[in-house]
């Protein structure tokens, strides 16, 4: 048989070397990593070493100035007081020696009077007694008189009064001068903002200084500035007074002079803090007694509901055609939206509206939904559908959104108003409770984001939380339908068959009232309306009689007037203008 190599097969023990070598190397290559890492680690350590020592060395370099100076300080104030003292204890010494020297002088004079009369009794020299017999007598009453105006006791305290308040001194520098591992940073550092002011009303900013950890820096003694630039009335300038609580909260206070555009700028050690500077918008206090009787400007077939968009166009809710009507400010129509019918877009008497940016949501109310479209027009999205369940309406009039994104809808036939999330997500339902609500129409938000409901039943305005928890009520109104509430509370309500709009202060106290109107639905503040700037006019839409009325009022103090037009004679086509007296 021809020979054959033996086939050799490795052991286990030489197989288990393998693994074990290939183990070893596989820790060293580890190992090498790990030491690469800790000797960088390392050498960055040393690195941070350097900067530590030198910042330690300013640190002390920093705080010896400081204590030098403050012993220089206080060895300038002993010298000050030394010599107070001393000029007060010379003057002391001195009053005292005059006033001995004239006790004394007083005490000489009288005492030779004295020597020189007692002499002549004793001799009894007629020829003396009878010289000095009539000039003694009088110059002894001269310088006894003279005596009768000298005090004889001084006039001068021997005390010499030294305040010294060393406890409160002590206690400063106790707690003086701080040392942390990150210092205040003002572009961190924040404070509580509006972006609306009031004319002459006294505005309060806390501003909280921040260390460049993002954490709250807890010292005063930081140079807090602030001011209040007009952007009109030649840049006039108002600065703010700060108050240093010394817990690293400042409190600002400035009250702006006039109305329109502002920018607040607040610094801190010289650099902005965070948002600074900002534009600030300062308007007068709205004086609602001023409003005027409104004018009719634009014929609507059977209006209801009016939102305006932030570009100033107007959008109306004619539910006799079912449609949405687009106007300028100056009324003229722009376009038409929507057309009669249950499908997307489609329309079944819309009635409340609500426009927040580019997008508005629409009560279709016989329809039994809410649609939401853009302002062009394109659907986006419905909600609901006839009944009385969740994700359901019966008759929804009007809707708005608050604060949170979430929509608020008076579900006028089911008698309660319901809150959706964006995505039609039935969140909440507010019927009232023992506050029962009777036929809900228009809804508006507080500053404090209380919604409060126009009751068509109840013929009141009720007021719940966020939550739906009830707040109060007020008013007694004739059929409140529209309402709308501006940024410092007061509410407008229109009175269907009161044919008025209501107002009322914050507190739900009626204060005026404008008369003649037919009817009145939807009602809306208009911020660009009149010839003046924003902070300077003011007025209100609401709609009467099929057709839109802006009721204006002006400052009292501004003796101008309002022009809008007026449309009298639509079959004509009549425009006028019309001038509204504030």
């Amino acid at each position: 048989m021809p020979y054959k190599e033996p086939r050799i097969v490795p052991s286990l023990h030489s197989f288990g070397e393998q693994c074990l070598h290939k183990e070893i190397r596989e820790a060293l290559v580890c190992a090498q990593e790990v030491t690469s890492k800790l000797t960088r680690a390392i050498d960055a350590n040393d690195k941070m070493a350097e900067p530590v020592e030198t910042s330690r060395e300013n640190a002390t370099l920093i705080i010896t100035q400081a204590f030098e100076q403050l012993h220089i300080t206080i060895e300038e104030r002993k010298k000050t007081l030394l010599s107070e003292m001393e000029a007060i204890s010379l003057s002391k010494t001195t009053a005292l020696t005059l006033h001995k020297e004239q006790l004394m002088k007083m005490q000489d004079e009288i005492g030779h009077y004295t020597t020189m009369t007692s002499h002549i009794l004793q001799t009894h020299a007629d020829h003396e007694m009878a010289a000095l017999g009539d000039l003694l007598p009088t110059e002894l009453k001269a310088t006894l008189k003279k005596v009768e105006n000298v005090s004889f006791t001084p006039n001068q305290s021997s005390d010499i009064h030294v305040t010294l308040s060393t406890d409160s001194l002590i206690q400063e520098l106790t707690i003086f001068g701080h040392v942390m591992d990150s210092p205040p940073s003002p572009s961190q550092s924040t404070w509580s903002s509006v972006s609306v002011a009031k004319a002459k009303e006294l505005y309060c900013i806390k501003v909280q200084s921040m260390t460049t950890k993002g954490e709250r820096y807890p010292y005063g003694g930081l140079q807090v500035k602030a001011e209040l630039r007009s952007k009109s009335h030649d840049g006039a300038v108002v600065p703010g007074e700060v108050e240093d609580h010394g817990d690293g909260t400042y409190i600002i206070t400035l009250t702006p002079q006039t109305a329109g555009p502002h920018q607040l700028l607040i610094t801190m050690d010289g650099q902005h803090v965070q948002n600074s500077p900002c534009d600030l918008d300062v308007r007068r206090h709205r004086q609602y007694k001023n409003l005027c009787d409104p004018e009719q400007v634009i014929h609507c077939s059977g209006p209801s509901g009016i939102a305006i968009h932030d570009s100033g166009d107007i959008y109306v809710t004619c539910w006799r055609d079912n449609i949405i009507q687009v106007f300028d400010q100056a009324g003229q129509k722009k376009r038409t939206i929507g057309s009669h019918g249950s499908g997307d877009g489609q329309f079944n008497h819309p009635y409340g509206i609500f426009i927040k940016g580019d997008v508005m949501y629409v009560a279709d109310s016989h329809n039994h939904r809410i649609q939401k479209l853009t302002t062009g027009g394109q659907f986006m999205q419905t909600f609901g559908q006839c009944g009385s369940g969740q994700g359901q309406f019966d008759i929804p009039v009007f809707v708005i959104v608050d604060q949170r994104d979430r929509l608020m809808v008076s579900d006028s036939g089911n008698n309660r108003v319901v809150i959706l999330d964006q995505a039609g997500t039935w969140l909440l339902t507010i019927n009232g409770g023992k506050h029962a609500l009777n036929a809900p129409q228009g809804l508006a938000l507080d500053p404090q984001g209380n919604v409060h409901v126009a009751t068509w039943g109840s013929h009141s305005v009720k007021v719940f939380t966020p939550d739906g928890t009830y707040v109060r009520s007020y008013g007694d109104l004739n059929l409140p339908i529209g309402i709308v509430i501006d940024e410092e509370g007061y509410s407008l309500v229109n009175e269907f068959n009161g044919i008025c709009l209501s107002i009322f202060d914050p507190q739900g106290k009626k204060i005026h009232t404008v008369g003649n109107l037919y009817n009145p639905e939807g009602v809306m503040l208009d911020p660009k309306s009149g010839s003046l700037p924003m902070s300077e006019c003011f007025s209100v839409v609401m709609w009467n009689k099929g057709k839109w009325c802006r009721v204006c009022f002006m400052e009292p103090h501004l003796q101008t007037h309002v022009r809008v037009l007026l449309c009298g004679d639509v079959e004509q086509g009549k425009v006028v203008s019309c001038v509204l007296h504030g």
